[in-house]
Parts: structure tokens; sequence; C-alpha cells
């Protein structure tokens, strides 16, 4: 079988979902190639893992200072580009198209009628979860961006739809809790990040950031991305401070990790998230920076490891041999190995 794999690289847990998916996919026999969008090629790290891949424009959305900027994310989008890399993306020899609620993948498919599979979070939303009851809109957002024939929702529960658990990496290191706080705020301005974190000199955090060389600045030791130390890092750390983004959420919660999330302003998904990670007890939620809400999460302890099931070989499984098996026996089957 041959597939055609597309990832929204807005954001990395996208991408470190693709880094599960595509070697459980070449492992079952397909032949499996990977186009990215979203995001700038020079902005992509660690990438040696997807082969020769393509990146297109696609479609993103524009954040400043831990906010959504509708206005210039409808100025910055290209929807003129989007139809000629559309125009020009053949899928011809292609017998699946698979998404990652990447656009451009999803429409050509559409359009060319290749039948299409997509795997996310966001395809959760087909079905009523938690802290989206008032945004009807939503449904049809998630359908109009990248529309396919099967979508598959990913969640940190099945909400007794056939929604699969999450798909991460298995803890590679051995779990510990040293005492530093590890800090991942891509869509936040750095000097807020410090300017709050700072006033908490008796801990230590370690935080990833968009620079070139390592630096410090009191108890803050700024890190450039790296994929392998961030692993590293996460299975060591004592705690999480992040965005409401599922992948790294998911991680955090699979390690055992106590986690604070600040959900980014104006994205429906992540207010979702974070309404769902407070009810089920797996994180604390600060809608904004509050020394308050911080320092108490501080005193916290950390939680209990929550491994989750092969839900990347599972699937891969599932894809090869034509998706006889029904969705719903499958995420049941899956679900059923969740502690």
């Amino acid at each position: 079988m041959r597939i055609l794999y597309g990832v929204q690289a807005t954001g990395n847990g996208h991408i470190t979902r693709a880094r599960v998916l595509l070697p459980a996919l070449q492992a079952a026999g397909a032949q499996v190639d990977m186009l990215f969008s979203g995001r700038a090629p020079e902005q992509l790290f660690n990438m040696e893992a997807f082969g020769d891949y393509r990146v297109r424009r696609g479609l993103t959305f524009i954040t400043q200072a831990g906010r959504i900027r509708r206005g210039r994310t409808l100025l910055e989008n290209s929807l003129l580009q989007f139809r000629r890399d559309l125009g020009s993306l053949d899928l011809g020899g292609y017998d699946l198209v698979l998404s990652d609620f990447e656009p451009l993948t999803a429409w050509a498919a559409r359009c060319q009628g290749i039948p299409s599979v997509g795997v996310a979070h966001q395809y959760a939303f087909h079905h009523p979860v938690p802290g989206v009851g008032r945004l009807p809109w939503l449904k049809a957002g998630v359908r109009l961006f990248a529309p396919v024939d099967q979508p598959i929702g990913l969640h940190w529960h099945h909400f007794n739809a056939p929604i699969l658990p999450p798909m991460v990496e298995p803890v590679a290191a051995p779990i510990a809790a040293d005492a530093f706080i590890l800090v991942y705020l891509p869509f936040e301005s750095l000097e807020e990040i410090i300017y709050w974190l700072s006033a908490f000199s008796a801990y230590r955090f370690r935080v990833y950031c968009a620079i070139a060389e390592p630096k410090r600045i009191g108890s803050l030791a700024l890190e450039p991305f790296s994929r392998d130390r961030f692993q590293q890092d996460l299975c060591a750390c004592a705690g999480v401070i992040a965005n409401a983004g599922f992948g790294l959420c998911s991680e955090a919660v699979q390690a055992g990790k106590k986690l604070l999330v600040k959900p980014l302003g104006h994205q429906q998904e992540q207010t979702s998230n974070a309404a769902v990670l407070q009810q089920m007890g797996l994180a604390e939620v600060m809608p904004d920076f509050d020394v308050t809400v911080i320092e108490r999460w501080l005193t916290q302890s950390s939680g209990v490891p929550k491994p989750w099931p092969d839900v990347a070989s599972a699937l891969a499984s599932w894809l090869i041999t034509g998706r006889k098996q029904p969705l719903t026996a499958l995420s049941r089957e899956l679900w059923q190995q969740v502690d």
C-alpha cells in the first residue's frame, strides 16, 4: 500500500505523533511519503526520520503573546497559494491519503477521489467532548479545514465514542523526579515567561524556546529546541508547564508528571483540552500567568505514570488490512489496555 501522509506542522504535537505512526506504518509494509505544511522549512528541526519529505505553505494561525491573532491569521494565510499547491499535488499512484489535520492533502484527496483517513486530536471534536458544548461551529470548522472520508479522533478519554487513546512514544528513559520544572510555552513571549518565573528563585526551571545557544538567567536555564534533550528532560523533571496542546500533555500524563497548562487564547481546541484535563484531575489550569496559581502548583506532588497503549501499531495494522474491523471495536480494544 502506498500512502501520502500529510502532517500539520504548526505545532510540534502533530510532528511528534508522526514520529510514532510512520515507523509503525513502514513496519506493517506500507510505502509512505511525507508532506508537512503550516511552518517554514527552516523552522523544522530533527526531521531526519522522515526521509525525503515535502513542505508546503498550507494554512496556519498567527500567534502573539499567548493568543491567536485572528486578523493577522486571515491576512497572512494565502488562499491563492493554497489553491496553487492543491492544483499541483498529484495523488496518482497513492492508495490512501492519511491526514494529521493537514488541509492540503485532505482537500487533494477529496478533489481527486482518493480514499482518506484523518488521525488527529481535532477529529475527536466530531463527537460530544467536554468544553465544546457551546461551540457548535467547531465540528463544522474541523470538517472544512481538513475533510476526510473517515475521521479518527484521539483523546484522554473515549467519552463513549469511537475515539482512540493518545498516540505517543513510549517512555525512552527511566522516569525520575529531579528538582527542575520543564517549561515549553512556544506561543508566549519569552520576556513574559522570564518575568513571571523569575519570581520563584527557589525553583529551577528549564525553558525550551527559540534561541540558538543555551543561556542562564537566574534560576532559569534557557535551552534551544532539541527533541532528544527535551524527551530526556521530560522523563527527569518534577513537573511540566505548557500550553494545553494535546501532544505534550499526553506525554506528561504518561510520564506521571504534574502539569500546569496555560491554554492558548482564542484557540478553542486548547480551551477544551484544559477543561478535560481539569475535569479528569490531570492538570491545573491558568488562563493567564498567575503567581498564586503557579506557587500553589509548585508545592504539589507528582502524579502516577499512565502508560498509553501501542496505538500506532494497532492503527497501522488496521489501515494496512483494509479497515475491516469496526472503529468502535478497535477503540474498545485499546481502551481496555488503559488502567
